[in-house]
């Protein structure tokens, strides 16, 4: 799948913490090298607080802070860009589907726009998902982890048709309703610290994945992975590539 290396490009980022909270300093890194305009809105509705420290990426006078606010100011600063961030859990599909809408940069030039899905439940991949499906041009990488393995899936959607499927089009299951999943705000404090166990490790590969994906997109114009499976206990990482597409010879028949 090509992808311009000088259009403009809106990134919406769901989630600041765990994974989200590494991918955050390499998406202004490699936003600011490709030269290209660009908007990028992080959105988490958490705090930082003292248990954070040991696997994610903050530090002590971060505590109390919004994770949004901390890591856009640190690292859109860091790199002379625009800070932009939503420092509140985002839960509904029209309020997300604002924040991916495609903008018009000059009369013939149109924002190009890719949502990370950084998040630990399902109920906000089906958020995700229902936006992806109602979007004529997005790319959607979610990146999904439990305590040692994970996923990171990126779909692609062009023109209203589907390139790469989207991690719940791969995953039907995420799609189907739990009570016992939750949206951040519906858990207790008790519950959020409990959910998704996860280690520094886990979150650590999810992140480089993601960022592989952004760097591909972003800077070489082209991505031919689908979607990257991990082990950090294995330190493994696998990938399944897009295959090309055969050509069909079609045997000519001659007439006598």
């Amino acid at each position: 799948m090509r992808f311009s290396k000088d259009a403009p490009v809106k990134i919406v980022i769901i989630g600041a913490g765990g994974t989200g909270g590494y991918v955050i300093p390499h998406l202004y890194r490699i936003c600011f090298a490709s030269g290209r305009p660009t908007r990028i809105i992080v959105c988490d509705g958490d705090l930082v607080e003292e248990k954070n420290m040991i696997r994610q990426n903050f530090i002590a006078q971060d505590i109390g802070d919004n994770k949004a606010k901390v890591l856009a100011e640190r690292y859109a600063l860091a790199f002379g860009m625009e800070v932009e961030y939503v420092p509140s859990f985002i839960e509904n599909a029209d309020e997300l589907a604002e924040l991916v809408k495609p903008e018009s940069y000059s009369y013939s030039v149109q924002t190009r726009v890719i949502l990370i899905g950084a998040v630990d439940n399902n109920r906000s991949r089906q958020i995700c998902h229902e936006v992806f499906k109602a979007s004529s041009d997005l790319v959607y990488i979610d990146s999904g982890n439990g305590e040692s393995t994970g996923q990171v899936v990126c779909g692609v959607k062009q023109k209203n048709r589907t390139m790469y499927k989207p991690v719940c089009g791969l995953y039907p299951d995420m799609l189907s309703a739990d009570k016992d999943d939750k949206l951040p705000t519906e858990m207790s404090c008790a519950e959020r610290a409990v959910s998704a166990p996860q280690s520094v490790t886990a979150n650590l590969m999810a992140a480089t994945a993601v960022t592989s994906f952004l760097y591909n997109l972003l800077i070489l114009g082209e991505l031919k992975t689908r979607y990257v499976t991990f082990s950090a206990k294995q330190i493994n990482m696998r990938a399944t590539v897009v295959k090309p597409r055969r050509k069909i010879r079609k045997n000519r028949k001659l007439v006598s």
